[in-house]
């Protein structure tokens, strides 16, 4: 591993790059909570991607996402009030907790 140049930042540099690291992770996780399609989204996509290990995976990705029953399919796993239904979720490995994208 390279070693860290001192001198690239300075303390209050560090400073502000962390803090914004901090609201960056806050508005995404906030966001994230506000789009409960997003994690149907790609958890569908990653469930298709293990069933089917596709050997193009970029070929594979955009026939999936350019779909043009893809909204149907993630509204149908949708309740009512735009959340997850979680039944869905029985044999999902992260228990119903939210994807984290750093």
């Amino acid at each position: 591993m390279a070693e860290a140049d001192p001198g690239a930042l300075n303390t209050e540099q560090e400073e502000q790059l962390r803090a914004w690291r901090i609201q960056t992770r806050v508005s995404n996780e906030a966001y994230l909570r506000r789009h409960p399609e997003i994690r149907q989204l790609l958890s569908a996509f990653i469930r298709e991607v293990l069933m089917r290990r596709p050997d193009n995976m970029r070929e594979f990705a955009a026939e999936y996402f350019t779909d043009s029953g893809l909204s149907e399919r993630i509204q149908g796993k949708m309740g009512l009030d735009g959340t997850e239904l979680t039944e869905d979720f029985a044999d999902d490995p992260t228990n119903g907790q939210p994807l984290r994208f750093l």
